[in-house]
This record gives structure tokens, sequence and C-alpha cells, in this order.
């Protein structure tokens, strides 16, 4: 595959083929679900089993991942695998057996090509060799056919996870702008509320303005989340650009995903703001959502 020539595809496929040539009638179907690795099964006729090697490589020219059964099936409607030959010795060995029992007994001898052929053994019935080139090149062409609608099918459905990859992507940026809006309205309420407990504890008494401004800035170290939603907002910068790569991208992606649910737990521990809390809990149902979609991608 050239760079370039990729689209994103959903590990998910169906795609169907069937036609008539050289008096076979040949079906192909080739279905997939995700699956971490490329895995390939096949139900082949027992006398086609020579063509298994050849369908999995033909296969694998448009599947990187994914658990793939491929289903062919095979009727030869104008029989030209097979031969009928006479058995000349058994028919001569019958000839001569029955009209030497006619001259030995006297019997008349009404003996008839009708009533020869009901005598076992007067005709064998043979399968013609194949010729394997000419039927790989007859079974190829419907699997070609069938290969390319299994893979159009996948670039839809790799179109639909994409959209909704990105559309949960903007949803979870929208959560955590407010998160950094949010954060640091947590470190001023936090002072406010030292500064007047201590107020009440002292009362007339002078406040250290020092001491305040020191533990207010300690509780700021303990909650900032600033690192953080940067390198989350780095992360899903970088999914939305992998999914514009011309490359398989399912297994990159995962490993993104993790990354970003890494932070959101981070900011959750931190979180000091019941907003905040909120605000993670549907951060990580929709990275969630995220990583199930991208289980499907390949």
């Amino acid at each position: 595959m050239k760079a370039g020539d990729y689209v994103l595809k959903s590990m998910t496929g169906y795609g169907r083929a069937q036609k008539i040539i050289n008096g076979r009638d040949i079906l192909v179907e080739i279905r997939s679900v995700n699956h971490r690795y490329y895995e390939y099964s096949s139900r082949i006729p027992r006398a086609y089993s020579y063509i298994d090697e050849k369908l999995k490589a033909q296969l694998k020219t448009g599947i990187t991942r994914g658990k793939v059964e491929i289903s062919v099936t095979i009727n030869n409607i104008e029989n030209k695998d097979t031969t009928i030959a006479i058995n000349k010795a058994a028919a001569e060995g019958y000839i001569k057996a029955l009209r030497s029992i006619s001259e030995e007994f006297g019997l008349s001898d009404d003996l008839t090509l009708s009533k020869l052929i009901k005598l076992p053994d007067i005709f064998n019935v043979q399968k013609t060799p194949d010729n394997e080139e000419q039927v790989w090149n007859d079974i190829s062409q419907v699997s070609s056919e069938a290969l390319e609608k299994f893979v159009s099918m996948r670039e839809k459905e790799g179109e639909k996870l994409k959209e909704d990859v990105l559309s949960k992507s903007q949803l979870i940026l929208s959560m955590v702008a407010k998160v950094e809006e949010i954060s640091p309205k947590t470190v001023e309420n936090y002072r406010n509320r030292l500064y007047q407990k201590l107020s009440e504890i002292l009362e007339s008494k002078s406040i250290d303005q020092q001491r305040i401004l020191t533990e207010a800035a300690v509780f700021a170290e303990k909650i900032a989340v600033d690192e953080e939603t940067v390198r989350l907002r780095s992360h899903i910068s970088q999914m939305c650009e992998m999914l514009e790569h011309d490359e398989a991208v399912g297994r990159k992606l995962d490993f993104i995903v993790q990354e970003m649910n890494r932070e959101v737990n981070t900011i959750g521990s931190k979180a000091q703001d019941i907003n905040i809390t909120k605000i993670v809990v549907d951060m990580k149902a929709e990275i969630e959502k995220i990583r199930e979609q991208i289980q499907n991608i390949e």
C-alpha cells in the first residue's frame, strides 16, 4: 500500500461476490470483527484447499487488523470436472461369460446394451484433474470483488467512527476549558475562607497576611492542574492528527486514550471543587466512549 492510499477503516466489515466462470458458480463471502491483530480463518471445499494460502495473501493486501473469515462455495453447474469412462475389460468379460452360459445351457441370447449397462463396473466416473492455476484465476476474480466491497464497507464505517471520535474530542476540550476556568477560582475561594476563619479565631488581633498567602500558595500547588490540562489538550490534538494519517493507527490511538485517561484521573485526584469533580466524571465517560470506538479502528 502506497503512502496516501490509506483511509481510516473499521475492523467490522462484510463483502460478498458471486459469479459463474468456466462452468463454476463461485460464491465468496468475507466478514470480520475487531481483533488486536490480523487473524485469518477460512471455509473452503476440501477439493480446493490448495487456494487457501493464496486467499490469505490476497486478503492481507487490504486488511491489517481484525478477525477475518472467508467462505468459498463452488458448484460445478456444467459438470466439467467429471468424465465417464467405459470399462471395456469388464464389458468384454460380462459378454463372454453370458454367451458361454447361453451355449452351455441352451438358452436364447437376448443380451442387449440396455441390460449390459445395468451390470456393475461397466462405467467409471472419474474426476478431471483441476487446472489449479485456472481455478485460482477464476476464484480470485470473485474474491477480489468481495474484498473490494468488504474494504469499502470498512471505510464507510471508519469514517463514521472518525466523525464520532472527533465530536467527542471537541466535547472533552470544552470540559477542559471549564476546568481551567474554575481551577483558579478554587484557590481564591480557599484564600477567602482561610482569611475568614482566621478572623473568627483571632477576632480583634491582627492577621498575618503573609501566612494566609503562604497557606494559599501551598494549597494552590496541591490542586494545580495546569500541567494535566496542557497534556490533555496535547493528547487530544495528537489523536485528531492521527485520525488524518495515511496509515493504520488503531494501536497508537489506544495508547493515546490511555494517556488521556491518566491525566483526567490525576485532575480528579487533585480536585477540591465539586464542579470540577462533576466535569471529571463526564470527561471519563466520554473517554470511555472514545476507547470503545477506537477498539474497532484498524
